[in-house]
């Protein structure tokens, strides 16, 4: 009996079922272009970060500028905004640094929440299409009088495969979701750390410059530099005592 028995009927009658397939379809089309973007997107920020410390320790800060431009990893965008206004007089830092890492991360979750909402919804669906096939089987059941597999089986069936398809959409949603968010932690920490690393290179590039130009005046800042560091333990010891 059960080998005549019309499994694909029995299911793509069921209206929870048609919904997981489109919910499965919708995730595996994210799934596939948010691959393809972090692939595309993952660039080498090591070999940028060693050629544009070059290019700033020479002084050429804009051509660091392109350089960074042309990398696709999200360190690329971010240290090219650090760099444009490294001469602005009202340059901060550090929210420059915010704006470009929040406008980075903005592009690396895109479509993510896809995959989050499919990971905690899938299972639910799948429990509402088990729902839906025990109260279709009682219906059956209360329609003909008879308790029969027959009856019952195309509730049974479409209880079991609902279950079934939302497990497959959920499992695979929540495993994926996990790594490309951790891959989109590791590539903004990448980028803020090589960011900062810059701006350290930048700043040490100007100091160098500004002693070449007046040497007197660095020896005299360096001077009074170590006259205040000197000082400071007497300063601390006569408050302690």
């Amino acid at each position: 009996m059960f080998n005549q028995f019309n499994w694909a009927e029995a299911t793509w009658q069921s209206p929870v079922f048609i919904a997981l397939i489109l919910c499965s379809i919708v995730t595996f089309g994210a799934v596939l272009e948010r691959l393809y973007y972090y692939h595309k997107r993952r660039g080498n920020p090591d070999d940028m970060l060693k050629k544009v410390a070059v290019k700033v320790r020479e002084g050429q800060t804009r051509e660091a500028a392109v350089l960074c431009e042309t990398t696709t990893h999200p360190v690329g965008p971010v240290a090219a905004d650090i760099l444009r206004n490294a001469n602005n007089p009202a340059n901060n830092f550090e929210e420059r640094l915010h704006i470009a890492l929040s406008g980075q991360k903005l592009l690396l979750e895109r479509n993510l929440n896809i995959l989050g909402t499919m990971a905690a919804a899938g299972p639910l669906l799948g429990l509402l299409g088990t729902v839906w096939g025990i109260m279709d089987s009682f219906s059956g059941m209360a329609k003909t009088g008879s308790a029969a597999p027959a009856v019952v089986a195309s509730g049974v069936a479409e209880a079991l495969v609902t279950t079934v398809a939302g497990l497959v959409i959920a499992i695979p949603s929540l495993i994926l979701y996990n790594h490309l968010a951790r891959r989109m932690n590791v590539m903004l920490t990448i980028a803020e750390n090589h960011t900062r690393t810059i701006k350290t290179i930048l700043v040490e590039a100007d100091l160098e410059a500004r002693s070449k130009r007046d040497p007197v005046r660095s020896r005299r800042a360096e001077q009074l530099e170590m006259e205040i560091s000197s000082r400071a333990p007497e300063h601390q010891q006569s408050v302690v005592g």
